[in-house]
């Protein structure tokens, strides 16, 4: 990361310019200069800096806090490290207002400059991760599908997201538990603030305390350089934390200590600091036997477990496979089109699905390539390479009839996506004349209008 990171140095004395500029590049860093405000305004598009370092003073022109404030004016998000030897409390302040990372005091230290610089560096990558896991949730869309059991789990997300309170998700694997936190993040007051995420299951055990809280340089074998924590990282902002069942005693242990406090401390570091992290965790295992069994804490259990939302398998919500077979064709084939039969989808509502949404996800890329465009029920088959599930595994939860009405609502509902809501067209696509169609959607209580 620091062998290309590129770092704008702005300081009208051309002494510490010249100082700042040989450490940075023995470090590896890219450096340009820029000796006022002004200037360094100007070089902002061609340099596209990583990280900032700003003195506060540069008479005569626009001093530090001025040009902090017109590079956000900008929409300029990038790192800033004010520096000065005469700054008042009143500076400080207004430059934390204003978005600075770090204020350091002149005369600079060759260790406070690397390790703030590549703490800024740090806090860069994760916002670039951040907006990229953004992104990525846009374009899968969250929560597809008119399901009762996910307008149940919508209801509680709408009512809970407004608050503080902390959420479990819970649910089996591929149920879209990640999307659902996306969803609280999303429609909370923290919306447009960090969204992390920890895989705690990824973590390996001697590492979770590094990876949760950060380092300081030099704490242990290999930490190199200073490393913010996903604690840290996710400051104002929301904090997911996936596979919360897989932590280790030690870990749980830590965690709770910061849920009580609401403040971190790095490794290796002499004090501590308060962070504002809202908390989401979410677990495919049953935490309440866990605890049962004296392996998860029932204090740290019970901070978390404030608001439990589960995520239903796909084989309880089968009335959504017609809305989720057509969201995920899309993402395929954007372009060509991927159209899924009727006898294909009642090939797949006969699946029974444990591998959930994120398998069935998997199963049309894999259709998309080997089938497309039109994926009839012997590509399914063939795909699945087995017959249909035994019907004890698919009971719906349900009566019969209703359970029927909402697979046949998704089915009418797919086809009119698909026809542009012309009746006729869908009509055609689902193989029936277009009278018997209004039929079955008056009794369905579907508008057509």
């Amino acid at each position: 990361m620091t062998a290309r990171a590129q770092v704008l140095l702005v300081d009208d004395e051309a002494n510490i310019r010249r100082m700042l500029a040989a450490l940075l590049r023995q470090e590896g860093f890219t450096v340009a200069e820029a000796p006022n405000g002004n200037a360094a305004l100007l070089q902002l598009d061609d340099v596209d800096p990583d990280v900032v370092l700003l003195d506060l003073l540069m008479p005569p022109g626009p001093d530090g806090l001025e040009t902090l404030t017109r590079m956000r004016e900008r929409g300029r998000g990038t790192p800033v490290i004010m520096m000065s030897g005469k700054a008042q409390l009143a500076d400080a302040v207004r430059a934390v207002k204003l978005g600075a990372f770090q204020f350091l005091e002149k005369p600079l230290t060759p260790e406070s400059v690397l390790v703030t610089v590549r703490a800024a560096l740090e806090l860069n990558r994760a916002r670039a991760e951040n907006r990229a896991l953004h992104a990525e949730l846009g374009r899968r869309s969250a929560l597809v599908g008119e399901s009762a059991a996910m307008q149940d789990v919508r209801g509680l997300i709408d009512r809970v997201a407004p608050t503080e309170a902390r959420v479990l998700l819970t649910g089996e694997s591929g149920t879209g538990k990640e999307l659902a936190a996306a969803a609280v993040h999303g429609a909370s007051r923290r919306a447009g603030r960090p969204f992390v995420t920890v895989n705690c299951a990824a973590i390996p055990r001697d590492l979770v305390e590094s990876e949760m809280f950060g380092h300081e340089r030099g704490a242990f074998t290999g930490a190199t350089e200073r490393r913010l924590g996903r604690f840290e990282l996710a400051h104002t902002g929301t904090l997911f934390l996936d596979e919360i069942g897989d932590l280790s005693a030690d870990a749980q242990a830590k965690l709770l200590r910061t849920l009580e406090t609401g403040e971190i401390q790095r490794l290796g570091a002499e004090g501590s600091q308060r962070v504002d992290v809202r908390i989401i965790a979410a677990t495919n295992q049953r935490l309440e036997e866990s605890v049962a069994e004296g392996t998860f804490r029932e204090d740290l259990f019970f901070r978390l477990n404030v608001v439990p939302i589960r995520l239903p398998p796909l084989r309880e919500r089968l009335a959504d496979l017609p809305a989720l077979v057509a969201h995920l064709a899309e993402r395929v084939r954007p372009r060509q089109g991927l159209v899924f039969t009727p006898e294909a989808l009642a090939a797949l509502a006969r699946y029974a699905w444990p591998g959930n949404v994120r398998e069935l996800a998997n199963l049309v890329e894999r259709l998309g390539i080997l089938s497309g465009p039109t994926v009839g029920a012997d590509a399914v088959r063939e795909v699945l390479r087995s017959g249909p599930a035994p019907a004890a595994t698919v009971l719906p939860e349900q009566p019969l009839s209703d359970a029927l009405d909402e697979y046949e609502r998704g089915l009418i509902r797919t086809a009119l996506r698909q026809a542009q809501g012309s009746v006729a067209e869908a009509a055609r696509l689902l193989r029936t004349d277009r009278a018997n169609l209004y039929r079955r959607m008056r009794r369905l209580g579907l508008d057509w209008t």
